[in-house]
């Protein structure tokens, strides 16, 4: 937990805009050791998301009779009831909420068929509809890991289901959080051919988030110092994976965290100055080339 409290300080004092958590992230604990942060910083936009749970709020949620025992074991839920419930409970917790994701829908893609997939997704926005009708949350979205590459689902598929679940074109789906690294990378080459999911969403007025900007760490191994220089001399490692992301075509959010107000300020600055398409196209085509 003192990570989480640690990276949040950090960003928030640096005047980040967002924070993006969930409730299963940091054991179940985030959004308890987030909360009193949040009361510092009253401008700040809100994310977390609702899918995936912990076993301890599992059995909560098997108690509250909200979940049967298989799908507590299963430890994600897209059911309507279900959204309802842990999106009381992330309320309840962080004190508002200002857009909720869809967490990984493509997680159930395995055990049932597009169709059916696609049915849960429209009914986990029926739930969230009514909260952002109802003036509770300011809007919800999807995040995925590789429910784009997959085909699990399309951008105009997930605006579909929304129109169906608000009943009319004044649904609230207003956020789309995908990955985008130079690992992740197919999501920024389909951006610079102004075409994929990024470009897509912010043609429709959705936010775009881009996570796992350093692949959970591992990006930096990759990060030579060649590659750096490539991308912009004189930055660290970090610094300039996270330039490379950030300046993604269509991309509004880079999602990041550093443990010091040095590494932030760091990365603040280098994204303040974003590459050019010309830039990041002679990183990925190099990439690509390797």
């Amino acid at each position: 937990m003192r990570a989480v409290s640690q990276a949040a300080r950090t960003a928030l004092a640096a005047g980040s805009p967002w924070v993006d958590t969930a409730p299963n992230y940091a054991h179940g604990r985030a959004h308890e050791e987030l909360s009193p942060l949040l009361g510092e910083y009253p401008t700040v936009r809100v994310a977390t998301k609702t899918g995936f749970f912990t076993a301890e709020q599992g059995c909560r949620a098997l108690a509250d009779g909200v979940l049967t025992q298989g799908e507590s074991a299963g430890r994600h839920s897209l059911e309507r009831g279900f959204v309802r419930w842990q999106t009381e409970r992330s309320l309840a917790a962080l004190g508002r909420v200002d857009m909720v994701f869809v967490h990984n829908p493509e997680h159930h893609a395995h055990d049932c068929d597009r169709a059916a997939l696609l049915g849960r997704v429209r009914e986990a926005f029926a739930a969230l509809e009514e909260f952002a009708h109802a003036g509770r949350i300011g809007g919800y979205g999807v995040a995925t890991w590789s429910g784009m590459g997959s085909e699990a689902f399309t951008v105009s598929e997930l605006l579909a289901l929304a129109r169906q679940a608000a009943g009319s074109a004044g649904h609230h789906f207003t956020g789309l959080q995908v990955p985008v690294s130079l690992v992740m990378d197919d999501v920024i080459r389909q951006a610079l051919d102004g075409g994929g999911p990024l470009v897509q969403a912010k043609d429709a007025g959705v936010i775009t988030f881009g996570s796992a900007p350093l692949h959970g760490g591992e990006l930096l191994d990759a990060m030579t110092p060649e590659l750096v220089n490539l991308i912009r001399p004189g930055l660290s490692a970090a610094a300039a994976a996270l330039l490379a992301a950030g300046s993604c075509p269509g991309l509004d959010v880079v999602l990041s965290s550093a443990s010091t107000r040095e590494h932030w300020d760091d990365v603040a600055k280098a994204l303040a100055a974003p590459l050019t398409a010309q830039e990041l196209r002679k990183v990925t085509d190099e990439l690509a080339s390797e």
